[in-house]
């Protein structure tokens, strides 16, 4: 596992925007796992500069993102469809079909989970998966449990997911208590892992994550069996760690 901290929000942003293009130039074809967030903004922001400066082509690219909630349309503000247009796919030469996501309207939740397992597999798995982690220990939406999951689910969302994603939406009440989320065990078949962490809060769930022990009931912590892991924070974010 490799470690790197960023000064501030701007060096942390590079850090990952760099480690993505380089992905890109070095096979043009990559397939990219995208996540959604505040914390991700900056790093497709930076991406979009490289492109708009002639420095990465997206042009053959492939993209599947973690998650999606249930029940929310594609044009709903509030999708992370829409916010990966917002973000990135609208602004750089991305080819929109090849741009996938889980279907939140899906009349049939379990055949929405296996045909997007099964879109995985086919075009050849990620090769650069970016992820985040939540104040439960949470990758993609999967949340605490007794279990690894391993391939994509629809899954109910934990109260204190519900707590921290309110910020997004008018009220609680607002917020989809139902998500689809690749499984753990699809996220370790990833070539290559990449966890964003930003801020002083995600130091205590980082630290027990990739120092405690593994287990279903922090999520996160299966990245310790993974071979090629970059986790990149901050100064806050990388507080409990000694090395940084």
């Amino acid at each position: 596992m490799k470690i790197i901290k960023a000064k501030d929000y701007q060096d942390f942003s590079k850090k990952a925007a760099s480690i993505l293009a380089a992905q890109v130039t070095l096979k043009p074809d990559s397939v990219l796992g995208l996540a959604t967030g505040s914390t991700p903004i900056g790093t497709y922001d930076e991406l979009v500069a490289r492109y708009e400066r002639g420095e990465v082509d997206f042009s053959q690219i492939t993209t599947v993102n973690l998650d999606e909630y249930k029940g929310l349309d594609k044009d709903d503000e509030q999708s992370y469809s829409y916010f990966m247009n917002k973000h990135l796919f609208d602004r750089i030469n991305v080819d929109k079909k090849r741009t996938h996501l889980p279907d939140g309207m899906a009349a049939d939740p379990e055949k929405e989970c296996e045909r997007y397992e099964k879109l995985i597999e086919e075009i050849g798995g990620v090769d650069l998966q970016v992820m985040g982690i939540g104040n439960n220990g949470h990758i993609a939406f999967c949340e605490p449990s007794t279990i690894f999951e391993k391939k994509t689910i629809c899954l109910d969302l934990a109260e204190a997911t519900i707590e921290a994603n309110k910020r997004f939406f008018d009220s609680a009440d607002d917020v989809p208590r139902k998500a689809y989320s690749m499984g753990i065990g699809t996220i370790m078949k990833g070539k290559k892992l990449m966890m964003l962490v930003y801020g002083e809060g995600k130091a205590d769930i980082l630290a027990k994550a990739l120092l405690g022990d593994i287990t279903p009931e922090v999520p996160a912590s299966v990245l310790q069996l993974h071979p090629d892991v970059i986790v990149i924070g901050d100064e806050g974010a990388l507080s409990k760690f000694p090395e940084c």
